[in-house]
């Protein structure tokens, strides 16, 4: 079992930053593929970013030189800096961890965008 906590949701100005932070405990002994995802009003949860256990990152377009994932070395604990933040990015943001053929999910923090 994993377990994932979230922090460092909020409420944000156009243009502005806010980190987003994961930590997994549980029965963990290695280093996980993790990311984020989103899920806004009406809308399917998306993926946002994710960095695999070798530490390989990839995003979806729509954030791309906008938000960087990363992990604290070899720990299970990864960041999303989002910079340039704008009202669509508004919505929960969850984090997602891999691990032996399971998906785990953490509670979500809520993210708003708006002036």
């Amino acid at each position: 079992q994993v377990q994932l906590v979230e922090s460092g949701g909020g409420n944000v100005q156009p243009g502005e930053s806010l980190r987003l932070s994961c930590a997994a405990s549980g029965r963990i002994s290695t280093t996980l593929t993790m990311g984020w995802y989103r899920q806004a009003p009406g809308n399917q949860r998306e993926m946002v970013a994710r960095i695999s256990n070798g530490d390989d990152t990839i995003y979806t377009d729509s954030v791309k030189g906008r938000f960087t994932i990363s992990r604290v070395p070899r720990t299970n604990t990864v960041y999303l800096q989002m910079n340039n933040v704008k009202p669509e990015d508004t919505a929960i943001y969850y984090c997602n961890a891999l691990k032996d053929g399971n998906t785990y999910w953490g509670q979500g923090t809520q993210v708003t965008i708006s002036s």
